[in-house]
């Protein structure tokens, strides 16, 4: 089968804000993946965080690849871009997920408690944290759960997580989700590190609540407003954590050699141009404060919970196609009854067909159970 990528650096236009070069996963042929309820550290060995690293990895089965997913501030799933050439890459935009290395950073970062793979694939393959290397020649023989692996000839473009009995859980490529698969140690497989980590716990967000992103620069200061002309609330003397809840299309601000309108309520309740904020000049996964309708139309409605996820059919054993870690706004074009599901002490039959064509149980938006004003599928 022919594929029309490979894993590729991302390269944003300068209206974005300086964020992590990113990865891509590399197009290689492999066979059918074991059940999903198989992943797991499958042999024994490994350490406490790579163990962790794993658990955390195959918790991400089925959510989406996204090209330059997973390389917002906070490791987690993020909407991803179009790479400019794959047909597939195009819809990578409205799917929140992972590229190959940021499935990678987020799974150590929630075994460590701290951001130890911030990076592209080749980033990670010289990675100051390796305590051992495996050659090509190695082949999966010498691994253990939580070793990383790599492809790629000269310049390294792909990596996947081992977890052993001959199996690793990667991030592939746009179009596909996240998978456990059998390992592949031919072509261009460039060999494998293990870490040396310990694990521990994220740290928690901003007092307040809030999406986690870090500033930038120096003498940042918000607002109580969204516009430089209101007063100042807070000065930032370095790059600083922050709590973001909303962001919304205010003043459009000049600064750093960058422009922007975007601007983001913070969990003070106070504002901050997304010029000074790391990642793209819309952050992604964040709501709107200012109710803009999605994109593609459909009754505006809201989610709320996190971790929700839409799928291919109004059926919880359906295909997953998006996963919301937190509350968003969704268009919702009609509703119909199907499964009955029971959640959050909640049972419903209801679902909502989503503008982009998914599914979601309506337990998971705000109003009654069967959505008023939304027309019968």
């Amino acid at each position: 089968m022919t594929h029309t990528h490979p894993c590729r650096l991302a390269i944003w236009a300068a209206a974005v804000v300086t964020a992590p070069a990113l990865a891509l996963a590399v197009p290689i042929a492999a066979g059918a993946a074991p059940a999903a309820d198989s992943c797991g550290v499958l042999s024994s060995g490994a350490s406490a965080a790579a163990q962790a690293a794993v658990q955390a990895a195959c918790s991400q089965l089925g959510v989406w690849y996204t090209w330059g997913g997973g390389h917002g501030a906070t490791p987690g799933a993020t909407f991803g871009y179009y790479d400019g050439s794959d047909l597939a890459s195009k819809d990578d935009g409205s799917r929140r997920g992972f590229d190959c290395s940021g499935l990678t950073r987020y799974a150590y970062y929630r075994a460590t408690g701290r951001d130890i793979l911030d990076g592209t694939a080749s980033d990670q393959h010289s990675s100051p944290l390796a305590v051992q290397r495996f050659s090509a020649g190695q082949g999966a023989g010498p691994l253990l759960p939580g070793d990383l692996m790599f492809w790629g000839g000269g310049y390294v473009h792909h990596v996947a997580m081992y977890i052993g009995a001959g199996q690793m859980v990667e991030a592939y490529e746009s179009g596909t989700r996240i998978r456990q698969t059998p390992v592949r140690t031919g072509g261009d497989y460039a060999g494998a590190i293990r870490l040396a980590a310990s694990p521990g716990n994220p740290p928690p967000p901003p007092a307040g609540g809030g999406a986690v992103f870090q500033t930038w620069g120096t003498g940042v200061r918000t607002h109580n407003a969204p516009s430089t002309g209101a007063g100042v609330v807070d000065d930032f003397a370095g790059p600083t954590q922050v709590g973001v809840i909303c962001q919304e299309h205010a003043q459009k601000v000049t600064a750093e050699g960058y422009t922007n309108d975007a601007w983001s309520k913070l969990s003070d309740g106070s504002w901050i141009t997304n010029i000074y904020l790391k990642g793209p000049a819309w952050l992604a996964g964040v709501a709107d404060c200012g109710g803009t309708p999605p994109p593609s139309g459909g009754i505006t409605e809201s989610t709320w919970g996190s971790d929700v996820r839409t799928h291919s059919a109004a059926s919880t054993d359906a295909g997953v196609v998006d996963l919301f870690p937190a509350p968003t706004r969704v268009g919702v074009v009609c509703q119909e009854h199907a499964q009955k599901v029971s959640a959050e002490g909640y049972t419903n039959d209801a679902w909502s067909k989503l503008s982009d064509g998914s599914w979601i149980t309506n337990i998971y938006l705000k109003g009654d159970a069967w959505l008023a004003g939304v027309p019968g599928c």
